[in-house]
């Protein structure tokens, strides 16, 4: 009789059901997931809009033809210095050219420039903070002293020099301007590996045999990556800011390409008669910009906390 309690727990007592299978229980948790994510950016309506405008610019940098059907370098001269209207949103410039259509096609530009130069400076910038961090000693002091020497030179100022040494061109303005940004990646970086190299689990783990690369990968980049991240998405509004300045500047890439920082210098001669030249295309940057810094701090401080 205590055998067969023991085998068969449901006929000893055949009021309670067998336990529920542990594999159904992944699914509530993905789509509670999921609607708190959608719950959190709907009562949100800025954040809604930022991510809203995002999304827009990314797929007007890959698909530009699914919002501008004109040729972006092809001008009518006959309609020249048109005014926003229904058949030229943005107007038209000097050449007749579409505005809306230019700015469209220079998103792919710009954020090409702008990945780049992100893409640069988290790649740089973490792997200097995560040896600075994780080795310590002098290897720590070697490198944080180089760093101290970046942060000591205004961002502008460097990538100005980087790009006169490189030459002109949209990839070597993001390289430049990924580059003027590693210092700020790797001060973040360090302190974040610092931080978790300290915690419990990570001296279990040594104290347990793991080798320091199996503690690297698997419990330091992965507790440390969140700020870094977070600090990419900010980086990622001030980068196309940089990258326009450049352009702006006559470093970019060569006429007539149509990249932001280019149009609103070629609209700053006529700002008496057309004053759309440099306005609309500086909006767009802006809400851009600020499109991504709230993202940024949504993800900062605000998601962190509904958590």
């Amino acid at each position: 009789m205590s055998q067969s309690l023991v085998d068969d727990p449901a006929e000893a007592a055949p009021g309670l059901e067998p336990p529920v299978e542990a594999s159904r229980g992944p699914e509530p948790g993905r789509h509670a997931g999921v609607r708190r994510l959608l719950r959190f950016v709907v009562r949100r309506p800025g954040l809604l809009l930022s991510v809203a405008v995002l999304v827009l610019v990314v797929l007007a940098s890959f698909r530009p033809g699914l919002f501008a059907s004109q040729d972006p370098l092809r001008g009518v001269p006959s309609q020249n210095f048109r005014g926003p209207s229904g058949s030229h949103w943005f107007g038209t410039d000097e050449l007749g050219r579409d505005v809306f259509s230019r700015v469209v096609h220079g998103a792919q530009l710009s954020l090409k420039a702008t990945l780049i130069a992100v893409l640069v400076a988290f790649v740089v910038g973490g792997l200097l903070g995560v040896v600075a961090g994780f080795v310590g000693r002098w290897v720590d002091d070697v490198l944080m002293r180089f760093v101290d020497v970046l942060l000591a030179i205004p961002a502008l100022f460097m990538s100005l020099a980087l790009v006169t040494a490189l030459g002109y061109g949209t990839v070597k303005v993001a390289v430049a301007v990924g580059i003027a940004s590693v210092a700020a990646f790797a001060r973040v970086a360090r302190a974040e590996v610092l931080r978790v190299r300290q915690a419990v689990f990570v001296e279990a783990s040594r104290a347990s045999g793991a080798r320091w690369y199996s503690v690297l990968g698997r419990h330091v980049l992965p507790n440390a990556a969140g700020p870094v991240i977070v600090l990419a998405t900010l980086d990622f509004g001030s980068s196309i800011l940089a990258v326009s300045a450049l352009s702006f500047l006559g470093y970019g890439a060569p006429p007539p390409a149509p990249e932001w920082g280019t149009l609103i210098s070629d609209g700053r001669n006529y700002l008496a008669n057309a004053w759309w030249l440099t306005a609309l295309p500086g909006l767009a940057i802006a809400a851009t910009v600020l499109a991504t810094n709230r993202i940024a701090r949504a993800l900062d401080g605000e998601w962190s906390r509904q958590r």
